[in-house]
């Protein structure tokens, strides 16, 4: 707390006293962000991915699926609600949140977190060390994975149109993105 009685920055604890109004709240840096429902077509590509990714992690016992909204708490001032993510640690999954950061994060983009998401949530998710983050752009028909590299994130491949995409760090992961997109 300051000396006049406001908090600089806003922790997990504000995050519960938000409305219950269908908008999506996240902390990041402190800071409080708020974004509408996902559109449908958003809402398409997310579950078509997810099917994917659950049949690769959790088909192989190696990680849990999650899609919003479900909590991750990176930190004390760090607070998001991202499209997609894996935990490969059980021990992360509590009974209020996904605490730490998952093995990977996934954010597909709308008009109105393009920027958010390309910018300061992969800062953030980079200081948070993330080890593995994706943004989905549905317009474009493409995805960009980032490894976590010492500073920030290096992108490892990306997948466009309706090829398949392989990625270098999980073996035998192979998304089709002709059926993400179709």
């Amino acid at each position: 707390m300051s000396s006049g009685g406001l908090k600089q920055k806003l922790d997990y604890d504000d995050l519960l006293d938000t409305p219950d109004d269908g908008l999506r709240y996240e902390i990041l840096d402190g800071d409080l962000y708020v974004t509408p429902s996902p559109r449908p077509r958003h809402q398409r590509v997310s579950k078509r991915l997810q099917r994917q990714l659950e049949e690769y992690f959790e088909g192989r016992d190696i990680g849990e699926v999650f899609n919003a909204p479900v909590d991750v708490i990176l930190g004390r001032h760090d607070v998001v609600v991202p499209d997609l993510l894996v935990v490969t640690e059980a021990s992360q999954v509590t009974e209020r949140a996904i605490e730490g950061s998952p093995a990977l994060i996934i954010e597909i983009l709308s008009p109105s977190t393009t920027n958010r998401d390309r910018t300061l949530k992969s800062r953030r998710y980079a200081e948070k060390r993330v080890p593995h983050y994706w943004i989905v752009d549905s317009a474009r028909k493409s995805i960009e994975c980032y490894r976590l590299k010492t500073v920030g994130y290096e992108r490892v491949v990306t997948g466009k149109g309706t090829t398949h995409l392989e990625h270098p760090d999980f073996p035998r992961l192979r998304i089709d993105l002709a059926a993400l997109w179709r």
